[in-house]
């Protein structure tokens, strides 16, 4: 399919009030984030008239803007955003072919081109947007709105809840958050430092981004497979494995499984996943509360046993878990810079041991569904993750984990080495309950 630009250019929020707003705050756990863009991008059947829903999202936007005004500026020295007059980059594309080929595609590299940039690589963090849009417009009418997310400021529950004001914005609805006190409260509980312990930087980038081919593939696990896998992760230990953990402990075994394969060799393994802070600490805070207000539980194992158990790993994932949420009920309490270190403590010691399997997990699954985000014309068709196979300085072994609409299962977009990608796709007992997608975005309907 050819994708054509047709236009580029800044929208900035449409007060300009908003441009003298005193710099916004990043908290102590947004230092943390090196800068990467993330992926969304929704797919919908034609509109009534698109020249006049292409004139409509970017007025929309724009209102957006005046609400999260953070996504309008520039991050300055790891510790705050200003400049809100730089404002988001916007492109309108056509692409020439039909949205339900699009979405039926098995071809996933020539999605890139309905991107504004490259996903999931280090970035400028002083130049880099917060967030760039794509809208693509198919000869048949079909529209593609893709989005890329900075982490600096934007975990999955803020890209969700300020998609969701833009299209509130877009239908004519009132899509202000109810209380802009809130908005910042991260920032204001857990305020920057002047500076973060550099080897706990230097790590985090070392582990998240490396040099070498990474590949990308999506899986889907269907309500019968979800259901066998959380019967088969239940022990003495833990009695009702929740799907998410049954379905991080079976991916975590056979990207294990796969890795020695691969490399000839078992290694060390190291699991984190992000935990929404939000509902966890003592004053809940609202979904809109912007920025990465996440803290990562980690999960150890090093072990050469050829069978590894299925429901000792799903033990683990969930321990991970109680153990930080114990851990958070003190947040507010403690001193939040050693918060974060003992986090990552478990993972210097196991990395200063030599080769180390690094497995990021990330659940989308209840957070950030695109098939709540209607612009007016429905729901999408399709809601997906993409990022490219390349050999930049790329984010590397990773696992998003998000719905396909209610009652269809789950998807599983996981990212590993070419090696061992090569080795899990082609594993029989892992392709028993894990199905390759057809498409990039397998969650489709008539269109």
């Amino acid at each position: 399919m050819e994708v054509r630009i047709t236009s580029r250019e800044m929208v900035k929020p449409s007060s300009e009030e908003v441009f003298l707003r005193k710099p916004f705050s990043l908290s102590l756990f947004d230092q943390f984030i090196p800068p990467y863009y993330m992926t969304g991008i929704s797919f919908y059947s034609k509109p009534n008239d698109s020249v006049q829903t292409l004139a409509g999202l970017k007025k929309s936007l724009s209102k957006a803007l005046n609400q999260y005004y953070p996504l309008s500026g520039r991050t300055i020295d790891n510790r705050c955003i200003g400049s809100y007059d730089k404002g988001v980059p916007y492109v309108e594309a056509r692409v020439k072919g039909c949205l339900a080929d699009c979405i039926a595609q098995t071809e996933q590299e020539w999605i890139k081109e309905l991107f504004p940039c490259q996903p999931f690589c280090s970035i400028p963090t002083s130049t880099s947007p917060q967030i760039a849009i794509q809208i693509n417009v198919f000869d048949c009418g079909g529209i593609a709105i893709a989005a890329c997310t900075s982490h600096k400021v934007m975990d999955a529950t803020t890209v969700s809840a300020f998609m969701k004001s833009w299209a509130a914005y877009n239908r004519g609805s009132n899509g202000e958050i109810p209380n802009p006190d809130m908005f910042d409260i991260g920032s204001r509980l857990f305020p920057p430092l002047e500076s973060i312990p550099q080897n706990y930087l230097s790590l985090i980038e070392s582990l998240w981004f490396q040099e070498g081919w990474h590949t990308t593939r999506t899986f889907v696990f269907d309500n019968n497979a979800i259901s066998t896998l959380k019967f088969q992760a239940k022990s003495k230990r833990l009695e009702h494995p929740t799907r998410t953990v049954s379905l991080v402990a079976f991916l975590w075994k056979y990207a294990m499984l796969a890795s020695r394969v691969a490399w000839g060799r078992s290694k060390p393994s190291v699991l984190t996943q992000s935990v929404n802070l939000r509902p966890r600490l003592k004053s809940r805070l609202p979904q809109y509360t912007i920025g990465n207000l996440h803290c990562t539980a980690v999960s150890t194992y090093n072990s050469a046993e050829r069978d590894i158990k299925l429901d000792h790993l799903a033990y683990l994932v969930r321990e991970a878990i109680d153990i930080f949420n114990d851990r958070t009920c003190r947040l507010q309490s403690e001193d939040v810079l050693k918060f974060m270190t003992d986090q990552y403590n478990p993972v210097i010691d196991i990395a200063t041991q030599g080769e180390v399997d690094f497995w990021g997990c990330t659940s989308w699954l209840n957070t950030l569904d695109g098939n709540l985000v209607d612009f007016g014309w429905g729901e999408p068709t399709s809601f997906g993750v993409w990022r490219s196979e390349t050999r930049y300085y790329s984010f590397a072994d990773a696992i998003v984990l998000k719905e396909m609409g209610k009652d269809k299962g789950v998807e599983a977009v996981i990212t590993l080495d070419a090696k061992t990608m090569n080795v899990l796709e082609h594993h029989s007992e892992f392709l028993a309950f894990a199905s390759p997608a057809s498409g990039p975005y397998p969650n489709k309907s008539k269109v």
